[in-house]
């Protein structure tokens, strides 16, 4: 039987739903993140919620109100049908642009950076919304001009330009983080679309260039990489955020603490219940509780990577691309956030996806993950209908035999 597990969860990841228009599996990997991510979020939160409001569970019960309308929000996704998508791309990355340059204005700044704008009394993070924006058009220009960036230098020339419109209105925010999860989203799409390699060398050069560029000129950036290297060097000072964060690690050992249990939290580790999330879970649930949480992000991943490879042959090339940008997407963002936490990457004040405490992130990548339940829906759709004319016609030439 021990023996045997592994090739059955292979299966079952590989296998679709039977006799369903939906991927179960994916519905309910989305659904135990976020139940995770709701009881992590209250173990971690409870101290700074008492020091800032005198109510241990504040950030709580904040965070189930954002899951009841991220869910409310997917369910909504979920009936809107994958061309209508397609065809407002244009108006979703307008309305991105806006939100951008309206938090440069009026956005409230948290930390030195001004990423939140309030609207109708709600805070909200226009990058993230820019992040889904900028996947859905590039989608839908894939689809437009999959024979242009083939073969032409412009065609993949057009949708970096975009993507260095939204660079430079982030990194005046300064969001260097969401800049670099872009970058790298948008060049694996245009990789599944098929450009040359050559660009891709070259984008890859200019990207490192430009990001060595960028952490030079912005001091606090250049002490971010410096305490990566040696945070014990100055454990007390810029060093200070990680050396915690390591000894969350360091003390959960195999099977943690214990739920609740986490001493970090206790005003140690900075941003413990946001982008530090992943060292308490480390430090209350153990390398198996770490492990348990990266196979079902991974799960997730594959199943986008899955969805967007059927769509692709199927020549269903907008929910195709898209399924695979939000596949390394999601790969990216995680990799990021736990390589910051476990000191193998500088902090980049990413979240954990469907884990970390933030209303605008949560809302997003709960749409994210409805887009490839609508997406594979509407290829199992095709496909049932496909099996069903080819059964007809086969049942006709039989008869008439």
């Amino acid at each position: 039987m021990i023996r045997t597990w592994p090739k059955q969860c292979w299966s079952w990841l590989r296998t679709p739903s039977p006799g369903v228009l939906y991927d179960r599996q994916l519905v309910w990997v989305s659904l135990l993140l976020m139940v995770i991510g709701l009881v992590m979020v209250t173990s971690a939160s409870i101290p700074v919620a008492l020091r800032l409001a005198d109510a241990p569970f504040l950030f709580a019960k904040r965070h189930a109100i954002y899951l009841t309308v991220a869910v409310i929000a997917a369910v909504v996704v979920m009936y809107i049908p994958v061309r209508l998508w397609q065809k407002y791309s244009g108006w979703m990355l307008l309305l991105s642009s806006v939100l951008l340059l309206a938090v440069l204005a009026i956005g409230r700044s948290v930390n030195g950076a001004a990423r939140w704008i309030s609207i109708a009394g709600i805070n909200v993070q226009p990058a993230e919304i820019a992040k889904l924006s900028l996947f859905v058009f590039l989608a839908g220009y894939l689809v437009r001009r999959h024979g242009e960036v083939r073969e032409h230098f412009r065609g993949f020339a057009k949708p970096l330009a975009v993507l260095l419109l939204f660079a430079s209105l982030l990194l005046a925010q300064p969001d260097l983080g969401s800049v670099v999860v872009m970058f790298v989203t948008t060049v694996g799409m245009l990789f599944i679309a098929g450009a040359k390699l050559w660009q891709f060398i070259a984008l890859l050069v200019a990207g490192l260039a430009l990001v060595g560029g960028l952490i030079i000129a912005e001091p606090y950036r250049v002490r971010r990489v410096t305490a990566f290297l040696d945070p014990w060097q100055d454990p007390f000072g810029s060093g200070y955020q990680l050396t915690q964060s390591l000894m969350a690690f360091g003390r959960g050992d195999w099977f943690g603490q214990g739920l609740g249990n986490s001493i970090q939290k206790l005003e140690y580790l900075p941003e413990a219940h946001t982008d530090f999330v992943f060292a308490v879970i480390a430090e209350e649930l153990g390398l198996v509780g770490v492990s348990v949480i990266l196979v079902l992000i991974f799960c997730l991943v594959f199943k986008a990577l899955f969805i967007g490879r059927r769509c692709l042959e199927q020549e269903q090339l907008f929910g195709g691309f898209l399924a695979f940008g939000i596949g390394i997407w999601f790969a990216f963002q995680t990799m990021v956030n736990v390589g910051a936490a476990a000191g193998m990457l500088p902090t980049k004040g990413l979240t954990l996806p469907l884990i970390s405490y933030g209303g605008s992130s949560l809302l997003i990548m709960a749409m994210a993950v409805a887009l490839l339940l609508r997406i594979d829906h509407e290829y199992r759709l095709a496909t049932a209908q496909a099996h069903q004319i080819k059964h007809y016609q086969d049942k006709i030439q039989h008869d008439e035999q």
